[in-house]
């Protein structure tokens, strides 16, 4: 897929469009969000621009997620906090129309609350019925897409 002309983080990949970047390789670059939840909250991204992670090559997910785990585990120890909340939104909640994983830095008592939305419970038999429906759809995976 072809990088968007208007598409500010592949100004950032290209190094056209400013920012306050902590990692970058050839395979993703890193740059703090310019409304963080948290100082130190970063946002990941690959190289290659691509919208959601369904877009993402197979052969270039691995590779991905190994920064992604990289900066979330580094992140305590260079910034003082205790832990890491990782996310990637596709499409809903997507402020930028290219993969981006945010790694935002945790502490005890921080004040964010879970997930950023609300929470509600299942209905009795209906967690069953999602994981059923879920499972079902899923038992057709297989990894014809990494060849």
């Amino acid at each position: 897929m072809a990088s968007g002309g208007d598409c500010v983080f592949c100004g950032i990949v290209a190094g056209t469009t400013p920012s306050d970047e902590v990692f970058r390789d050839d395979v993703a670059v890193a740059f703090l969000d310019r409304s963080p939840l948290f100082a130190g909250h970063t946002l990941v991204v690959p190289r290659q621009h691509v919208v959601t992670i369904g877009d993402l090559p197979p052969a270039t997910v691995g590779p991905f997620f190994r920064r992604v785990q990289y900066i979330a585990a580094m992140m305590p120890t260079l910034i003082g906090s205790q832990g890491t909340f990782v996310a990637n939104n596709n499409v809903v909640s997507q402020s930028v129309a290219h993969l981006h994983v945010h790694v935002v830095p945790r502490t005890k008592g921080d004040g964010l609350r879970g997930f950023f939305w609300p929470r509600t419970r299942y209905a009795d038999g209906e967690a069953a019925d999602v994981a059923a429906r879920l499972a079902a759809g899923l038992a057709a995976f297989t990894d014809s897409r990494d060849t």
